[in-house]
C-alpha cells in the first residue's frame, strides 16, 4: 500500500473525460466552481484516471460537491456524486474514533497495553493503544506494495496478520520511531471487537457511521456493487484495467470503508463541529504524538497533523486496489476539500492542492467589523473594554482584573500597526471573528465570537 504522504505519478497518457454531476448547494461563485471543473478535468486527462468525485467544505456546510468521468468502463457509467468510492487509508480515522468511543465508555485507556486485549503480540504489554494509532509501535507493515501482492488475493484472518507480521521482532522499539503500519490498525480493530463484544464492521457502523448519517460500505467483504464506483489499475503507463480485489481479512480496521465525497465531508464536519466524541476526544485525535526524544511526529490518532503555512491543517491520503483518497481538513477555517478517485495512479493530492488554489479558505470579517475590533481592541490596550459592544456575558469576563491584566500586557507592545481579517465562520449560534493583530513589537491572535455585533468573547492568543 502507497505510503499516505508520498508524491503521486502523473501520467502523460491523455484520454477523453466525461463530465456528470451536479453541485448541491451552489455556494460557491461560478468563477470558482469553473476553476474547479477545469483543474479536476485536466487532472484525469493529464493521468488517465477514469473518474474523480470531490466535495469541498466552506464555512462549516458543504458548499459543492461534484463527479467527472466515468465510474465503470464497460459498459460505460458516468460518475455521479451519489456513488461510493474507496477511501482506503482514510478508514483509520474512524477506527481511531471507534476506539475513542470505548474510551469515553470508559471500558478501555488510550495507555492501556494491546496484550490486555489480544495475546502473544510481540512486546503487547508494553505497546500501548495509542501508539499502534499513531504509527509508533513498532509493528512491521503487512502491506508496504502499491499493488496487492498475489497472497491479498487469498482470504486471511486477523490472527493470521498477527502470526506474521506482529508476533515477530519489531523494527524499532515502542516510541523510538515513526513508521507507517496498516499492522497496527488491524490491532486496533480486534481490541474494539474484545473491548465492545462486537464484530468491528458492526460497532463502527452502530456507534461512527449510522448517528452521523454515513452510508458506507464494507469492502473487506467484497467490491462495490454496480450503483458505485469500480475501481481501475494500469501497468506502466498503459490503459486502465480492472483492479484486482483484496481478499477478505485484509482490509479490517485499516483501509475497510467506501463511501460518497459528500459523505465523507459531513464526517469532516463533525469533526469540526465536535460532534459524535466528546471535544477531549477529538483533541487526542489530534495531538501530535512525540517520540520518547520528544521528536513531533506530525501524527495524531489516524491523522496526519500539520499546517498549510496559514492555518492547521488535519489530513490523510489512502489508497486500496483500484483507489486513491484525499481527505485535508482545516478546522479553525471550517474548510474541507474531499478528492476520490476511481485509480490507484492517479493524483488525488494534486487536484486537491489545485482545488485549494482556486478557493479561498474561508469568508473573512467584513471591513466594518474589522475596524469596530481595531477600536474595541485598543481600548483594551489601554484598560478600557466598551460595554456597548459585549453581551452580558462578555461584559462579566471583561472584569477590572482582566482589563488591568490587558493593559498590562497589551499597552507594551507599542502602537497598533494593524489588524489583518483572517476568518469568520460560525460557531455554536456566534459568528466567529479571527484576526491577526500587529503592534509595534510584536503581534497576536484575536478570536473574537459576536452576537449582532455584540462581543461574547474578545480572546487574545500568541500568533
Amino acid at each position: 500500500m502507497r505510503f499516505p504522504f508520498a508524491p503521486l505519478l502523473t501520467s502523460l497518457f491523455m484520454g477523453s473525460v466525461l463530465l456528470s454531476g451536479a453541485a448541491l448547494g451552489a455556494d460557491l461563485a461560478p468563477d470558482v466552481t469553473a476553476k474547479i471543473d477545469a483543474a479536476v478535468t485536466q487532472a484525469l486527462a493529464d493521468t488517465g484516471t477514469p473518474a474523480a468525485s470531490i466535495a469541498v467544505v466552506r464555512d462549516g456546510a458543504i458548499a459543492y460537491v461534484h463527479a467527472y468521468g466515468q465510474a465503470r468502463r464497460e459498459p460505460a457509467v458516468a460518475a455521479t456524486p451519489a456513488q461510493r468510492f474507496a477511501i482506503g487509508s482514510v478508514s483509520k480515522q474512524f477506527t481511531a474514533a471507534a476506539l475513542m468511543l470505548l474510551v469515553e465508555d470508559g471500558t478501555l485507556s488510550l495507555d492501556d497495553t494491546v496484550g490486555k486485549f489480544i495475546p502473544n503480540l510481540t512486546d503487547g504489554d508494553r505497546i500501548t493503544i495509542r501508539q499502534v494509532l499513531s504509527h509508533t509501535a513498532g509493528y512491521r507493515d503487512f502491506w508496504p506494495q502499491d499493488y496487492v501482492p498475489a497472497m491479498m488475493e487469498k482470504p486471511i484472518t486477523t490472527d493470521g496478520i498477527f502470526d506474521r507480521w506482529a508476533r515477530v521482532p519489531l523494527d524499532f522499539q515502542p516510541g523510538e520511531s515513526w513508521q507507517y503500519s496498516n499492522t497496527g490498525f488491524t490491532i486496533a480493530a480486534r481490541i474494539v471487537e474484545k473491548a465492545s463484544g462486537k464484530p468491528f464492521f458492526t460497532f463502527l457502523n452502530e456507534r461512527v457511521l449510522k448517528p452521523l448519517g454515513l452510508d458506507a460500505a464494507d469492502i473487506d467483504q467484497g467490491p462495490l456493487g454496480p450503483k458505485d464506483a469500480a475501481g481501475y489499475t494500469r501497468f506502466a503507463l498503459g490503459q486502465p484495467r480492472p483492479a484486482p480485489k483484496e481478499a477478505a481479512g485484509w482490509l479490517v480496521g485499516a483501509a475497510q470503508l467506501a463511501l460518497t465525497p459528500q459523505d465523507l465531508a459531513r464526517w469532516d464536519i463533525a469533526l469540526m463541529q465536535r460532534k459524535l466524541l466528546k471535544p477531549e476526544s477529538w483533541a487526542a485525535m489530534e495531538t501530535s504524538v512525540r517520540l520518547n526524544n520528544g521528536q513531533d511526529t506530525r501524527y495524531g490518532l489516524g491523522l496526519t497533523v500539520t499546517s498549510d503555512g496559514a492555518a492547521r491543517l488535519l489530513r490523510h491520503g489512502g489508497e486500496v486496489s483500484g483507489f486513491l483518497a484525499e481527505n485535508r481538513v482545516w478546522p479553525d477555517l471550517g474548510m474541507a476539500i474531499v478528492v476520490l478517485v476511481n485509480s490507484d495512479y492517479g493524483d488525488p493530492a494534486a487536484i486537491a492542492q489545485k482545488i485549494s488554489a482556486a478557493l479561498p479558505l474561508s469568508t473573512q470579517p467584513s471591513a466594518t467589523e474589522t475596524a469596530t475590533a481595531r477600536a474595541f481592541l485598543e481600548g483594551l490596550a489601554q484598560g478600557r473594554a466598551d460595554t456597548a459592544h459585549l453581551t452580558a456575558n462578555g461584559a462579566a469576563y471583561f472584569s477590572p482584573a482582566a482589563l488591568a491584566d490587558y493593559a498590562a500586557t497589551l499597552g507594551p507592545l507599542g502602537a497598533l500597526k494593524d489588524v489583518k481579517p483572517i476568518a469568520r465562520r460560525l460557531r455554536g449560534g456566534f459568528t466567529e471573528e479571527i484576526y491577526q493583530a500587529a503592534f509595534a513589537s510584536r503581534s497576536v491572535r484575536i478570536v473574537a465570537r459576536a452576537d449582532a455585533g455584540r462581543y461574547e468573547q474578545f480572546m487574545i492568543y500568541v500568533d
